[in-house]
């Protein structure tokens, strides 16, 4: 039965994944068709966006891989793991995700997840919103909300001045190839290499989660508090709760850890107006 549910799951998962990829991969084709053909300056900031999106796109190829490794190992083939990553461009997400389809969840234990994880792209978007210049229709707004992610949104909102979309079409193009590439790259390896071999590359997403809580946990107590508190709870529910399915496990943690935190070190108004 759970089987068949897990099969049900990742089919529909394939599926939608599918028609999102054709619909994206029918944007950026058109767009850069019509960058191509516009006048120099156009040309001139979509290139400017790949050249900075390739740390991007090369900090991708690494981490994707791992993905791929763990999209394999998880019982997805090499294309239903790239077309997720087409589809979603996010790293914890798709983790947690793919957790999921293994284990045969729920699909409101799926849309719970990654509302939980990929609520931050919505804040993040509203924040970028500021920097885009009056170029950006609502349909190209649609269009690079696709592709904000935590370092893409960094190098964008770092920019001086206004963002143009061919800017961010760019930059999003480069990275989405680094990723995209480097799941196929990560998947295809996962079903030649050895198992040995594919079990220590597997830590390589995991190895991104570290690196992004280790800098903001050493600068301040409060966040290193507030991860380790999300921690220990999830171990709870590892070994003590193991009926609990690991995406409502991962939905609470996060929630009773940030409330916990809310509760203990208040943002004071002068933090927050600086």
């Amino acid at each position: 039965m759970q089987s068949d549910k897990k099969s049900d799951c990742a089919i529909c998962t394939q599926s939608l994944c599918g028609v999102a990829l054709i619909a994206i991969f029918l944007e950026i084709c058109y767009y850069y068709v019509y960058i191509m053909k516009g006048t120099m300056p156009l040309k001139s900031q979509f290139l400017k966006g790949m050249s900075h999106g390739i740390p991007i796109a090369l900090g991708y190829l690494s981490v994707s891989f791992g993905f791929g490794i763990l999209a394999v190992k998880s019982g997805l083939s090499i294309m239903a793991a790239v077309i997720i990553s087409a589809a979603n461009l996010t790293s914890a997400g798709q983790a947690a995700g793919v957790t999921i389809i293994a284990a045969g969840g729920a699909y409101i234990e799926m849309a719970l997840t990654q509302l939980t994880i990929n609520l931050r792209y919505a804040l993040m978007a509203l924040s970028l919103s500021q920097k885009l210049d009056k170029s950006f229709t609502p349909g190209k707004r649609l269009i690079a909300s696709y592709g904000i992610t935590d370092e893409i949104f960094a190098v964008a909102y770092s920019q001086p001045g206004k963002l143009s979309p061919t800017y961010m079409y760019g930059m999003i193009l480069i990275s989405f190839l680094g990723w995209t590439i480097g799941t196929f790259l990560g998947a295809a390896a996962g079903q030649l290499l050895p198992k040995a071999l594919t079990d220590a590359m597997g830590i390589l997403l995991y190895g991104m989660f570290i690196a992004i809580i280790i800098p903001p946990s050493r600068k301040s107590k409060n966040v290193l508090t507030v991860v380790v508190i999300a921690a220990v709870i999830s171990i709870l529910f590892k070994y003590l709760l193991p009926s609990v399915s690991s995406g409502f496990a991962v939905i609470i943690s996060a929630a009773a850890a940030s409330l916990i935190g809310a509760a203990l070190f208040p943002v004071d108004d002068e933090e927050e107006k600086a």
